[in-house]
């Protein structure tokens, strides 16, 4: 009888959490984006993204616990060797930290440039 490899507390349960405190992280930006930009900008307009964030932060905490929950559950039953969920989350993430630094640029030139 061999011992299985996989220990269901650990790689699994680190990403996790480093998917939550990235979650965490975006939500805690939003809610600063939504208390500075309007005061710093004179726009209600700046709401948007600040409320997108914190969507987004809602959705990634779900699809990281929904990930974890699949992983853990694949290894368990199929072992080290068995195929994990794809690359759709940090891809997703990808998504917005582009499109967050794309809009902090166009912020940063319309500050430049005095609006």
């Amino acid at each position: 009888m061999s011992t299985p490899l996989f220990d269901p507390g650990l790689q699994p349960e680190r990403t996790a959490l480093a998917w939550r405190r990235t979650a965490l992280a975006i939500g805690v930006g939003s809610l600063i984006a939504l208390r500075v930009l309007p005061e710093a900008l004179g726009s209600l307009v700046w709401l948007t993204p600040a409320v997108l964030g914190l969507m987004f932060a809602g959705w990634l905490w779900w699809r990281a616990d929904r990930r974890y929950r699949v992983t853990t559950r694949v290894l368990i039953e199929r072992g080290d060797h068995a195929a994990l969920p794809g690359g759709a989350l940090p891809a997703a993430l990808l998504g917005f930290v582009v499109a967050a630094g794309l809009l902090a640029l166009g912020v940063v030139i319309a500050v430049a440039l005095g609006r």
